[in-house]
């Protein structure tokens, strides 16, 4: 994988950090697939402006664990830049990508800046929004995958994320959740408390160097 290099710091606590907006236009190849990613820094963005590499992560899981794409429906939280998601489709997924309202437009530029010149394996990415534990139940769970990259980091919205995940996941969709292990975060405690309360978790990767793991996590429907 290629591409501008990730800062190793914690998310932004103040989103007002950024005083003018500002866009930054990234080349990654990630799975033979060549992607033009534009991160949109701003004060109403924050935290999902950028390409964080938990995120390139879980592309590179992907490839090297071979995980079927093609034709299976995949659902990306906390899109952000929608890179993950992006992949997944260009490799022939049904994908819709969800993240708040403010960062849809992002997306939108973003998914078509990637159309192959073929057009798409499957149907064009879908772009809507999903706030957690509040609209969650409007969207079906009839999905296969759900990914998500770097959504573990404010601990008032674990109990949310978990409602979201087991809405979505109840009838058999696999979850994979890549982020880096924050202790400022309680991260740990989100993927050794939180998530098996309600899923079944199995640490499939791990990267010391980046301190990021990536969790593959399964429904308990008996729960």
């Amino acid at each position: 994988m290629s591409g501008t290099a990730e800062e190793d710091s914690p998310f932004p606590a103040d989103h007002q950090l950024f005083a003018e907006t500002f866009s930054l236009n990234s080349v990654y190849k990630l799975s033979g697939q060549e992607l033009k990613i534009k991160q949109v820094y701003g004060n109403n963005l924050g935290v999902a402006a950028s390409v964080w590499e938990a995120a390139l992560q879980l592309c590179c899981y992907l490839e090297a664990e071979a995980v079927e794409l093609r034709g299976q429906r995949v659902i990306e939280l906390g899109a952000g830049t929608g890179v993950v998601g992006i992949l997944a489709a260009r490799q022939g997924a049904v994908v819709t990508l969800r993240d708040l309202p403010v960062a849809l437009p992002q997306l939108e530029d973003n998914i078509s800046a990637n159309m192959p010149r073929a057009g798409w394996p499957s149907v064009p990415p879908t772009v809507l929004p999903l706030s957690w534990g509040e609209n969650h139940t409007s969207f079906d769970s009839d999905w296969d995958l759900v990914l998500c990259a770097d959504v573990v980091y404010l601990p008032y919205t674990y109990p949310l994320l978990i409602a979201t995940l087991s809405h979505l996941c109840k009838n058999g969709a696999v979850a994979y959740l890549s982020s880096k292990m924050r202790k400022e975060h309680r991260t740990v405690e989100f993927f050794e408390e939180w998530l098996p309360s309600r899923f079944k978790v199995e640490l499939v990767h791990y990267d010391s160097k980046q301190n990021i793991n990536i969790y593959r996590a399964s429904h308990q429907r008996d729960q």
